[in-house]
């Protein structure tokens, strides 16, 4: 989308109606908005209102702008709207099995298809079939398929084991988006044992209303790392605590300023109990939950910062061995630095510029000083990547 700041369409004075007007947080949320309408072609945000109107075709009221600088008007470009679209894919399957004993024999069948976008053609084959006699008591046969195409794009799996008596199957599917011919052949190879693949299947644990940011951390020191998550539609932090083996309780909830957004999980009071640092975009506020032991927290510390807080980081910015909090303030466009006095609380922000809706923080050394710089990303209509290097 174009955007234009500080300007709306002459005629939404008269004689344009907006498709529909909703109550937004920000012009995030009234993009957002017209990206789920597929009728909208443009909106116009209100800054003091908070309105977000969304329009339907008035590509002729493109070049008929006024100014007015309480008004963000973002315009949907021809072309870049994605729509869902049928997609045709071809498969082909070859499967084989074999049997070993002592006396071993051996059955190949091989069904190959190849489809184009406007005919299909099946063929089968059958291959043959040899019987051979061996004094040994384990037999080891694996099949191997392959594709001459052209054009062609192709995945496989196969699963293939050996033992004395035993069934080995192995799969082979080929997917062709062209009309291709192919080829099958067949080869003794050496014995494979199938493995699990990377990562099991999910477990899922029931949180809050919109979880919008996690964090992993061991907070009741046993050695097994727990989960930390701020609900954002719940207006609370949960913690699931590691039960061992990967599995967790139950959330315990702890309230927190309206719409927390990002939570970092560090030892702000120097007791060797990791504490929960959380921003609030709602209520504009960083909250600080000490760790009481045994993974409990107490209530919130606040501290106030800018307009909609959207991503936090926890480290020492001074060289005190105090972790210092610092801050995106989206809504403000820059970030605020909270020193750490001691004991895990903190003094006022100290604001520094950035770009446009600032929503992502982080704090690295990136000129090899020893010192940390601040590293801001700028959403939306910046576009831009800020680094603050540590004076």
């Amino acid at each position: 989308m174009s955007t234009k700041v500080g300007w709306q369409f002459e005629c939404s004075n008269s004689s344009c109606s907006p498709l529909a007007v909703v109550i937004v947080l920000n012009i995030r949320q009234c993009h957002m908005a017209c990206l789920a309408e597929v009728h909208c072609k443009a909106i116009s945000f209100h800054k003091s209102s908070s309105n977000c109107e969304l329009f339907a075709d008035i590509s002729n009221q493109n070049g008929n702008l006024v100014s007015n600088t309480d008004i963000i008007t973002m315009i949907v470009m021809d072309g870049t709207r994605i729509p869902v679209e049928p997609t045709t894919t071809s498969t082909t399957t070859s499967s084989s099995t074999s049997s070993s004993t002592s006396s071993t024999s051996s059955t190949s069948t091989t069904t190959s298809s190849s489809t184009s976008s406007t005919s299909s053609t099946t063929s089968t084959t059958t291959t043959t079939t040899t019987t051979s006699s061996s004094t040994t008591t384990t037999s080891t046969t694996s099949l191997s398929t392959s594709s001459s195409t052209s054009s062609t794009t192709s995945s496989s799996t196969s699963s293939t084991s050996s033992t004395t008596s035993t069934t080995t199957t192995k799969t082979t599917t080929s997917s062709s988006t062209s009309s291709t011919s192919s080829t099958t052949s067949t080869t003794s190879v050496t014995t494979t044992t199938a493995a699990c693949s990377m990562f099991l299947n999910q477990t899922t644990y029931s949180v809050g209303s919109v979880p919008r940011s996690v964090a992993v951390v061991d907070v009741n020191s046993d050695n097994k790392t727990d989960i930390v998550v701020a609900n954002y539609g719940d207006s609370t932090v949960g913690v699931l605590l590691n039960t061992g083996s990967g599995t967790f309780n139950a959330q315990t909830t702890y309230p927190v300023g309206s719409s927390p957004r990002s939570v970092a999980v560090v030892d702000v009071n120097s007791d060797n109990k990791p504490d929960i640092v959380v921003t609030s975009i709602g209520s504009s506020t960083v909250g600080v939950l000490l760790n009481v032991g045994s993974g409990t927290f107490s209530t919130q510390t606040t501290y106030s910062v800018g307009n909609g807080p959207y991503s936090v980081a926890v480290v020492d910015v001074n060289g005190d061995n105090k972790p210092d909090i610092v801050v995106a303030n989206y809504g403000s466009n820059n970030v605020g630095v909270l020193l750490n006095t001691g004991s895990g609380t903190f003094n006022a922000q100290t604001t520094y510029s950035v770009g446009t809706y600032p929503q992502s923080v982080a704090v690295v050394d990136v000129n090899s000083d020893n010192k940390p710089d601040i590293v801001v990303a700028n959403y939306i209509v910046a576009g831009t990547v800020s680094v603050l290097l540590h004076c």
